[in-house]
């Protein structure tokens, strides 16, 4: 829980009230987001005002059931007073958890307002990391505050990688892959690529951290750019993704790179050895069809003895014979 902050003067704040604490300490410290002459950040954590050492972020940490408090400084920079709206939002509840002491701030020239606000855990919320936000505008600007919530009891790091291809882009390469996180906890992953050749291994990328935090059960899009793709080779490409907590996952796929002339010649020279092999083939079949000698007959097989003539193709050729006794020219 963050420590009571100091300030010149401060106003109690109730749910009731649709006013926030104002503290009129100088400003010292740059704004974690800043707009054009207001910025939003968590309450300083410290015993005395801004310092260097601000958090960049709420984070809390709690069981099923429990209310967690914490509050957001607004810092008008400006020389007017400056409104603000505020509102939470997070992705289980659409910022149902979170209540804010005030809507609605106006913030005087040159001072800070911090508005407090109560994160009740629903009794029934899973283990594990619950991010969201408040959400601040005002003069035409946005500022989006991250409040991550660690609800207490067993917590499980899961990751994969999905919908992994491999196309040609801008005279190399590029990745396409989605990352989804499986388990219960907010990720911060690494990527690792590496691809093998025909000839061996052609990309090696050490594991490097992803400008990407995964919340549980979000899905994101990526793609991974590889100017140096060869130019003519089957290649074996594998990402592995790993992550805090003992997340890992891996997935690969091919990519073929031929150039347009090659496949032209390729394509033409197959071409013509189907056409040569289907003439050949024809001269064959018409050669087997034919009996020397005798243009226009059928098979030279008659049979299974050999061939002999007089019967139809396929039946035993028949013997004549004259009858005993008698011959050309005998009398009877």
């Amino acid at each position: 829980m963050p420590s009571r902050i100091r300030a010149a003067w401060t106003v109690a704040a109730v749910p009731a009230l649709a006013t926030a604490l104002l503290a009129a300490a100088p400003l010292t410290a740059p704004a974690t987001a800043a707009g054009p002459d207001w910025s939003a950040r968590p309450a300083a954590g410290g015993a005395g005002g801004p310092g260097a050492d601000d958090r960049p972020y709420f984070y809390l940490e709690g069981g099923p059931g429990s209310a967690l408090r914490d509050r957001l400084s607004v810092v008008n920079h400006g020389k007017r007073p400056r409104t603000v709206q505020l509102r939470a939002a997070d992705a289980a509840s659409d910022g149902a958890w979170i209540a804010l002491a005030a809507k609605r701030v106006t913030v005087p020239a040159r001072t800070r307002a911090d508005v407090p606000f109560t994160l009740t855990v629903p009794p029934e919320t899973p283990p594990g990391d619950h991010p969201g936000a408040i959400v601040v505008s005002g003069g035409g600007h946005e500022v989006r505050v991250p409040v991550y919530l660690r609800v207490g009891g067993r917590t499980l790091a899961a990751l994969s990688v999905e919908d992994m291809k491999v196309v040609k882009a801008d005279g190399g390469a590029a990745i396409h892959y989605a990352l989804v996180n499986r388990g219960n906890t907010v990720l911060t992953p690494r990527l690792a690529v590496r691809a093998d050749g025909l000839l061996g291994e052609v990309l090696r990328r050490d594991a490097r951290t992803l400008p990407v935090r995964l919340a549980p059960g979000r899905r994101v899009r990526l793609t991974e750019k590889w100017p140096g793709a060869p130019a003519l080779d089957s290649v074996d490409v594998t990402l592995t993704v790993t992550a805090a907590g003992g997340a890992h996952a891996a997935a690969s796929a091919g990519y073929t790179a031929v150039p347009r002339g090659v496949v032209a010649g390729a394509a033409a020279v197959g071409l013509g050895a189907a056409g040569g092999g289907s003439a050949w083939l024809l001269r064959r079949r018409r050669g087997r069809h034919r009996r020397p000698g005798v243009p226009g007959t059928g098979p030279t097989d008659g049979g299974a003895d050999g061939g002999a003539e007089g019967g139809a193709p396929g039946e035993p050729a028949r013997e004549t014979r004259e009858p005993a006794g008698t011959a050309s020219g005998a009398r009877t």
